[in-house]
């Protein structure tokens, strides 16, 4: 199957072409079968083709396939919000708006926050991962590949190093970044958010420190900023919870969601405060495909599925299966490059590195290859490319995860 009218831009992972999949599983067009780590990369949580969210489309798809929310209003995106908004798990009046993708939202999110506060500087940290839109280039935390050949990006932004037990950074020495960043480069009345990922995604799966996540909280409110959490990898059960803020002790003002919001269907949506949701003249926000009716419904399903019992339950196996096997590796020294063990939940990396620890991300090649061979799909994340990051199904078989940790176990074996 030719490919020469598809962009050479866009990098592939596994070069192969995907036919139909179920659950935890994929078929290619040679019938090949594969159990998928990938997820849509985090957009699957429900797994591929999930009953109710196929039924949903189905059901809406007779009904009414699109209409631009801002020229008349739907009911599925009326009711989607009404459900959502309930189903962030914060004190305070919550409303928001839907959009096409998690970069959408994030790029609404710098107009929500520079309507309330007048201010347009952003904090952003070291491997973060905001999305592949000019704006949220800048708030990205390494340049190759986002931020090359691309020119000067929308700013102010300026990065700090994210704090996390995964990484070595601590809450102090974050802290200290900070306070030199606010001495030499920027005068804090200037910004106008912190953005961050309470677990990042793109850069390794990496838990953010608990203790500086409220350092930052109570630094937000004694400066009047503001304060957005990206879950849009980390959300909708994710980490056994409804949303990776939550460990955190802390409520974010505004809070960007997409991947697994609505089964794989492309949505996304920003949510907060409702007065800052509101700050913007009307016209201010929207889009015309944001909140397609299909969409909101395969949306809605998700969150009947999301029962928090569900996701405690999904969360907790899948996590307590990937660290028991992890501890088996380690104990047996699987392999010389098995490194550390990330993230939270069923949000979990598996490092490779060197004995003297550093990254080894042509091992993390090599895996990806033969783990593919062999029946199973991986996705790279870090800094150095050198972190797996899992991101199977949170419905996923008990014996299907097995079957891909057996596999993912017998190919670390390999590795030279």
């Amino acid at each position: 199957m030719s490919r020469e009218s598809i962009s050479q831009s866009i990098s592939i992972v596994h070069p192969i072409s995907l036919s139909h999949g179920k659950n935890a599983e994929v078929w290619d067009t040679t019938g090949k079968r594969y159990i998928d780590f990938v997820g849509g990369i985090g957009v699957l949580n429900l797994g591929h083709c999930h009953p109710g969210v196929v039924e949903a489309i189905r059901e809406q798809a007779t009904r009414l396939t699109h209409y631009a929310f801002n020229a008349a209003p739907h009911a599925p995106y009326i009711e989607l919000m009404d459900r959502l908004c309930a189903f962030i798990p914060v004190d305070y009046a919550v409303s928001g708006m839907l959009t096409n993708s998690g970069a959408e939202a994030a790029e609404n999110a710098l107009k929500i926050v520079r309507g309330a506060t007048g201010r347009t500087a952003v904090i952003a940290f070291d491997g973060a991962f905001h999305g592949r839109t000019l704006a949220t280039l800048n708030l990205n935390g390494k340049v190759a590949p986002y931020k090359q050949k691309v020119g000067v990006l929308p700013g102010p932004v300026y990065h700090l190093p994210y704090p996390s037990a995964d990484n070595g950074v601590t809450c102090a020495e974050a802290l200290k970044a900070m306070d030199r960043l606010f001495s030499v480069e920027i005068d804090v009345n200037d910004v106008a958010c912190f953005i961050i990922e309470p677990v990042q995604g793109e850069g390794g799966f990496l838990a953010l420190d608990i203790e500086f996540a409220q350092a930052l909280r109570r630094f937000c409110d004694e400066k009047n900023i503001l304060l957005i959490a990206d879950e849009i990898q980390s959300g909708f059960g994710r980490t056994g919870q409804r949303f990776a803020f939550s460990r955190l002790g802390i409520e974010p003002d505004l809070i960007l969601l997409g991947k697994s919001i609505a089964g794989g269907v492309p949505l996304g949506a920003v949510v907060g405060r409702k007065a800052l949701l509101d700050n913007l003249p009307k016209g201010g926000l929207g889009g015309t495909y944001s909140g397609n009716p299909i969409a909101c419904a395969a949306a809605l399903a998700t969150l009947d599925a999301m029962t928090d019992a569900q996701l405690k339950t999904w969360g907790s196996q899948q996590e307590a299966a990937i660290v028991r096997r992890y501890a088996a590796w380690r104990e047996q020294q699987l392999s010389p490059y098995l490194g550390r063990l990330t993230g939270v939940g069923a949000m979990r990396g598996i490092e490779l590195a060197h004995a003297d620890g550093t990254p080894a991300p042509q091992q993390l090649t090599q895996l990806l290859s033969l783990a593919r061979d062999a029946g199973l799909l991986l996705m790279p994340s870090g800094k150095s490319r050198h972190i797996i990051r899992l991101l199977a199904p949170l419905t996923t078989e008990p014996a299907v995860l097995e079957q891909g940790l057996d596999i993912l176990e017998a190919c670390l074996k390999q590795l030279n």
